[in-house]
């Protein structure tokens, strides 16, 4: 794949992160900025990464301290306690889910996102 492939796919990955965010933000926490939430999707998705590979291979306590990482990261975004923080990091996951199979569905994208753990 091409450079400039490369990057349509991270800019795609990284809107759909976005939107995802800023619909579990405006749902739970009345944020109405899609910049912030665009912004956010790549903070956590540099986080997620980087503590990711620094505990991730470590079974259980690895997967729970990347996933607290991310929650971490929303939660200072958005000025918000750890229930509302994983409460829209649940809703992203399922916006970001919808939007990629929608995607899928007429073939313009795989299903992965930037921002988003496991989509």
């Amino acid at each position: 794949m091409a450079l400039s492939d490369n990057l349509v796919v991270l800019l795609v990955s990284l809107f759909v992160g976005g939107i995802g965010i800023y619909v579990g933000a405006s749902v739970l926490a009345s944020a109405r900025s899609y910049t912030h939430a665009v912004v956010t999707a790549g903070v956590g998705a540099i986080v997620w990464s980087v503590v990711g590979g620094l505990f991730g291979g470590i079974p259980l306590l690895g997967p729970a301290v990347t996933l607290l990482a991310y929650l971490l990261v929303i939660k200072w975004r958005y000025g918000v306690g750890w229930l509302l923080a994983g409460g829209i990091a649940v809703v992203a996951w399922v916006a970001a889910v919808v939007v990629l199979s929608l995607l899928a569905s007429v073939g313009a994208t795989d299903l992965s996102a930037v921002g988003i753990p496991s989509v």
